[in-house]
């Protein structure tokens, strides 16, 4: 209960962080931006959580995980339920930087109360399932937003998005429990931030993202715009990464608790992402026979290794740390998302081919960081998880 809970719960603000791109054309054309306003928009969001994430990961630390979702889920709802409201570039930027601030209460929390209920042994997995969260919202943003533009234009489409998220609040309220060993009594707060491990766990997956959001943020903005494809496909091919990507999400949190290691997979991951990546670039111009299964290859992969990093930051901090480790993991993924989603959207103005290819050399920097981890400390079997409920 508490794992599906968590993972509705983080799926309902999914819908808005990685569905939002499939909106991105309606966007363009009722606000009149350019292509880099547009980019700066699609990352709002993402600049709102990053101010946040690790003050509500300290927050989940010390109170009920379930009230830290609600109050933030809540708040976000009504957000974006203002964003109906918004005339122009700035204001849009604003209320969505502040829905973000708001949503990231479930980044962290949601974590947290799913791993007080599973050992290191099915963490992987669990945590896997967890983060399918992310891309179940980003296939029920894709398919959506589309259609809800095409019958009441962006308003009912933020409308729409506020309202699921205060369905997940309600849900997290409902559902969510503190976990049967939960450690109080936090000090040392700050602890996390003065571990070497997680600041290259954190920066090492937090590069993979360039080519996540190259391929998810921008792939239906390129097609569409590029290509011609209509909106419609190209918002479809976005839902089928999301939905191939539940099953490499789960698929890789099991392999890595059978192999005892978050890292090994993760830098294959990485490796496989550069190469993928790179493949989409060349082939920009290609036959869309071609150039569509590249795009869902590489999407998928792209969103394949979050489960494993969550698992990996918040085995090195212990249990009585997790939620802060998980929202500073979070924090240093923000700072890359907020700063590669504008630079992606500035360089595409002028050459997507560029953009796309300096997107694989992101991962590419994630695995040579992620080399320099030592695999020793603590080991899976000894993890300071807590252990799971009979």
């Amino acid at each position: 209960m508490i794992l599906a809970a968590g993972t509705f719960a983080q799926a309902s603000f999914a819908v808005t962080t990685i569905g939002l791109p499939a909106l991105a054309p309606a966007l363009r054309s009722h606000y009149g931006l350019t292509l880099g306003e547009t980019g700066v928009v699609l990352a709002a969001t993402g600049f709102g959580m990053l101010l946040t994430l690790l003050p509500w990961g300290l927050l989940a630390d010390r109170l009920d995980e379930r009230w830290v979702i609600a109050a933030g889920l809540a708040t976000a709802a009504g957000a974006l339920a203002a964003c109906a409201a918004t005339k122009g570039f700035v204001s849009l930027t604003l209320v969505l930087a502040a829905a973000g601030a708001f949503g990231a209460s479930v980044n962290a929390a949601s974590g947290r109360a799913v791993m007080s209920w599973f050992d290191s042994h099915e963490l992987g997995l669990a945590l896997g399932i967890r983060q399918t969260a992310i891309p179940i919202g980003g296939a029920m943003g894709a398919a959506m937003m589309p259609l809800l533009a095409s019958a009441g234009g962006t308003r009912l489409a933020f409308f729409v998005l506020g309202g699921i998220c205060a369905v997940g609040a309600v849900v997290g309220a409902a559902l969510i429990r503190t976990g049967p060993e939960r450690t109080t009594g936090l000090t040392h707060v700050a602890q996390p931030l003065r571990e070497p491990r997680l600041w290259l766990l954190g920066s090492g997956t937090a590069l993979f993202l360039t080519a996540q959001i190259a391929i998810t943020g921008f792939v239906v903005l390129f097609l569409h715009e590029h290509r011609h494809v209509s909106t419609h496909a190209a918002a479809a091919l976005l839902a089928v990464i999301n939905v191939l990507a539940i099953g490499a999400r789960i698929g890789s949190g099991r392999i890595s608790d059978r192999m005892q290691t978050r890292l090994r997979p993760l830098r294959t991951i990485g490796i496989a992402l550069t190469a993928t990546t790179a493949f989409v670039a060349a082939l920009l111009d290609g036959p869309l026979a071609v150039l569509a299964p590249a795009f869902v290859v590489a999407g998928v992969l792209s969103m394949a290794w979050n489960g494993l990093a969550f698992a990996a930051s918040a085995e090195v901090a212990g249990p009585a740390r997790t939620g802060a480790a998980l929202g500073f993991q979070q924090t240093l993924l923000g700072v890359v998302s907020a700063a590669a989603t504008p630079a992606f959207a500035a360089i595409a103005a002028s050459s997507w081919r560029l953009a796309f290819a300096l997107s694989a050399v992101g991962p590419l920097l994630g695995v040579l960081t992620l080399s320099t981890v030592s695999e020793s400390g603590r080991r899976l079997g000894t993890s300071a998880s807590p252990p799971a409920v009979p």
